[in-house]
């Protein structure tokens, strides 16, 4: 884990490719943005794209890819979009149908690559400010609920928001909405602080994506807006096909997180 953790942005994709890596990227090659992922069909991608921009806080677009591309223009020029995520989620008719490691064999000439910013990227400021990072410290995936609260909806798509959650202490609360207020393309500052029950989660304990984190004595949990969100639209919409990205399996950049800051 140490040496992956020292890889770069490349080293890490090029493990993935081969099969070397298949678990969430949470804490890899820290100080490099990742992106949520969503692939689409071509006659469902002007009402996502139009989603998206409805929806900045869950849905920060990074780049879109022409219908057919899997390399992108601006991310990571040598990537493939096909193979170098660890684990992809296959959506049916809005259920999820299997989880696989590439893609290329499902590959089709209309499809169109949406990628979305992650909360992930602002965490490497999260640690430089001495702010810990739970699902970092227990080596899991970070936790992850649906909410009660609506997405503007968009053509077909249509659902709740969802939100990843990481505990700070008090005096630290401050602190992180002013940090993550700078990293608007990867979801910004939290969209609810305290009592989880007021977005309609019942019990922290029980994540619908990620993994338990444990909460320590006076800790307040702090929510951000999530690029899971289309998973659970898709889920909503029924889209005849979609391929995202397995919660927590990200891509990852070459793009630096303080390019993508607001100074």
């Amino acid at each position: 884990m140490k040496r992956v953790n020292r890889a770069s942005p490349n080293e890490i994709r090029l493990l993935i490719r081969r099969g070397g890596w298949d678990r969430p990227t949470a804490g890899l090659a820290m100080g490099y943005a990742q992106a949520n992922l969503v692939i689409l069909p071509e006659r469902y991608a002007f009402d996502f794209l139009l989603f998206c921009q409805r929806n900045p806080k869950p849905c920060p677009l990074l780049e879109v890819l022409e219908p057919g591309k899997y390399r992108t223009q601006f991310l990571a020029l040598d990537a493939d979009i096909r193979t170098d995520i660890p684990r992809y989620h296959l959506y049916r008719k809005g259920k999820l149908e299997v989880t696989v490691k590439e893609i290329k064999n499902l590959w089709r000439a209309d499809f169109v690559t949406f990628l979305l910013g992650c909360s992930f990227s602002f965490e490497e400021a999260l640690l430089r400010s001495r702010i810990p990072v739970r699902h970092l410290e227990e080596n899991k995936n970070v936790p992850m609920y649906i909410t009660n609260i609506p997405c503007k909806p968009a053509g077909i798509f249509h659902g709740p928001m969802v939100v990843s959650m990481r505990p700070i202490s008090p005096e630290k609360v401050s602190r992180a909405v002013q940090i993550t207020s700078r990293y608007t393309s990867v979801h910004g500052a939290p969209i609810h602080i305290g009592d989880p029950s007021a977005i309609g989660i019942r019990n922290l304990g029980r994540p619908d994506f990620g993994d338990r984190v444990k909460i320590k004595k006076g800790e307040v949990p702090v929510f951000w807006a999530c690029g899971v969100t289309p998973q659970a639209v898709v889920m909503k919409a029924k889209p005849d096909f979609c391929i995202t990205h397995a919660p927590g399996h990200m891509f990852i950049s070459d793009i630096l997180n303080e390019e993508l800051a607001n100074l």
